[in-house]
Formats: C-alpha cells, structure tokens, sequence
C-alpha cells in the first residue's frame, strides 16, 4: 500500500517517522478536501465522507500511532513518546491548515 510505501522509506528504529510522515499528509489531504466540499461545492456530502474517512482514513495510522506511542512508553521512552504524541497534534493541525490554505490559494 501507498501508506505501507511511505512508512517503509521514513523507517528509524527509534523513533516512528513513518507514522508521523504518512498521518501528517494525510492531514493535509483533508484539509484540501475538506476546503473544496465546504468553500466550492465539490463534493456531496457522501463523496466527502468517503473520501475523508473512507480513502485519507485508510491511508492514515491513528492506531499505528496509538500503539507506536505505548510502545515507546513500554520500552522506557517516555520522551520520545511525549515528542511523538506532541508532533502529531501540532504537525497534523498545521497540515490541515496547509492543505486547506493551499487549496484557498489554489481554487478562489
């Protein structure tokens, strides 16, 4: 899978990059997305939902995250985890901020 691809090529044995990189372009995605559906009209309401929890929700790893983090806590990591819990909220927010100004910038 194009996610499994991502993750693959960002692999680090102590910190989950792989992870953080494919959520936080799948934040951008939905940021995209969710811009043209409210602001142009793009998608149905069904077409948004599939495309935003079907398709960017099976590309994303919250659970991967989520066990990544315990992990990383298990194994005495308290640190990394905190900083990998940190870097998804604040890359993931700012992703969906970039994706929905981009396409502002793009389609006004």
């Amino acid at each position: 899978s194009l996610s499994g691809t991502i993750q693959g090529l960002a692999r680090s044995e102590t910190f989950p990059y792989g992870t953080l990189v494919v959520n936080v372009i799948g934040c951008f995605a939905v940021g995209l997305v969710s811009y043209l559906a409210e602001s142009r009209g793009a998608f149905t309401a069904d077409t948004r939902a599939f495309i935003v929890v079907g398709v960017l929700g099976g590309f994303t790893t919250f659970s991967a995250f989520g066990n990544e983090t315990i992990n990383l806590v298990r194994g005495a990591e308290g640190w990394l985890a905190s900083v990998n819990v940190i870097a998804h909220v604040v890359l993931g927010l700012g992703a969906v901020w970039a994706g929905r100004a981009t396409a502002f910038s793009v389609w006004r």
